[in-house]
């Protein structure tokens, strides 16, 4: 474990997210009598989306400073229990019940991490009572395989929420400390998720104090050549401090008090 990336620093060395996400996935993922197990490190609800219940997932294939995940992003073999795709799933029904609420989320770090438990846990979501699944992710691994964007197509509830990082590979490279040849992998994702006929929206952390206005404005150029509806649609987001965001900001060399002191 010594050569996996933690935290980017000034002095990281570049690391490939899909080699990152192979590396992780070896840590979060194992086969069990009841299919492929994932990591979790809690189900509960939120008030976001008007109320929904959520599965916390371990392990990323990204590094991004601003990022508000614990330290399971960090250290995913120190955190978090294997779960069953049906035991995440009776999880997250009971999270459900439990707070009286109707949706179903997987967030925290990568969701995606783990297809095969994905696809299982969605495959009950398809069969229960509940109207709606919300995944969200950063779409290195959508972008890479277009038959993941395919199974989600065949799928009536779930409905994708796909997370930018950066306009420009020099600002992908910045943020989340990855190769800039990965840069347009979120992109892609968005194109597969559109050609399969997935329900999904874009988001973006285009806070001002990390994405400068060029670097906005190049990505709303690319997002309007997929098409121009998801431009128009697209969810930015405000960096917050959150512990681990403070944290992480910090390791990558930014003076956090000079940072929340300017207007987002």
């Amino acid at each position: 474990m010594e050569r996996y990336p933690r935290y980017i620093t000034p002095t990281s060395p570049l690391y490939d997210p899909i080699e990152l996400a192979r590396e992780t996935e070896n840590i979060v993922c194992r086969t069990g009598p009841k299919g492929l197990e994932r990591k979790y490190t809690a189900f509960y609800a939120t008030g976001v989306y008007g109320g929904i219940a959520t599965g916390y997932t371990v392990g990323c294939c990204l590094r991004c400073m601003f990022c508000w995940v614990d330290l399971s992003r960090e250290f995913p073999e120190k955190y978090g229990a294997f779960y069953s795709p049906e035991k995440a799933f009776n999880e997250l029904k009971e999270a459900a019940h439990r707070y009286g609420v109707s949706k179903l989320r997987i967030s925290g770090a990568e969701p995606t991490l783990g297809k095969d438990h994905l696809l299982a846990l969605l495959a009950y979501v398809e069969n229960s009572e509940f109207p709606l699944f919300i995944l969200e992710t950063n779409g290195i691994l959508l972008g890479i395989d277009k038959d993941y964007a395919r199974k989600l197509a065949s799928l009536t509830k779930v409905h994708v929420r796909v997370s930018l990082k950066a306009g420009t590979p020099q600002g992908f490279t910045k943020r989340t400390g990855a190769i800039p040849e990965r840069f347009d992998l979120p992109y892609q994702a968005i194109r597969n998720l559109l050609n399969s006929g997935v329900s999904f929206h874009v988001a973006s952390m285009s806070d001002p104090r990390l994405m400068s206005k060029e670097e906005r404005r190049q990505m709303i150029v690319k997002l309007e050549e997929i098409d121009p509806r998801i431009a128009r649609d697209l969810e930015e987001e405000l960096c917050d401090p959150y512990e681990t965001t403070l944290i992480r900001l910090t390791k990558a060399g930014i003076d956090v008090k000079e940072f929340f002191q300017k207007k987002g």
